[in-house]
């Protein structure tokens, strides 16, 4: 989660593409290189530890202007845990 929020706050797009799951990534990914990320608050967890093939990470990313909430699910693939998708529990 802390890397994929370093690859936002520097713009790496490949890497955010290349940590999300085959069946999940999108083709492309935008990023808009006006937020400015300012800090990742980690609200909880569950699972993802090394006997779990899943896992959870609800978060708080500020950026100027406001802050994204999201819970986010990850899965390993070949050893490597990437994201799958999130869902938004302020929306």
């Amino acid at each position: 989660m802390r890397s994929r929020y370093s690859a936002f706050v520097k713009g790496n797009a490949g890497y955010l593409l290349r940590t999300w799951h085959p069946r999940t990534r999108p083709a492309r990914l935008d990023l808009d290189p006006g937020t400015r990320w300012s800090g990742l608050e980690i609200l909880g967890t569950a699972d993802g530890s090394a006997f779990h093939t899943t896992g959870v990470v609800e978060f708080r990313a500020s950026f100027k202007g406001g802050a994204l909430h999201e819970r986010s699910r990850f899965e390993r693939v070949d050893g490597a845990w990437v994201y799958v998708d999130g869902e938004f529990p302020d929306a």
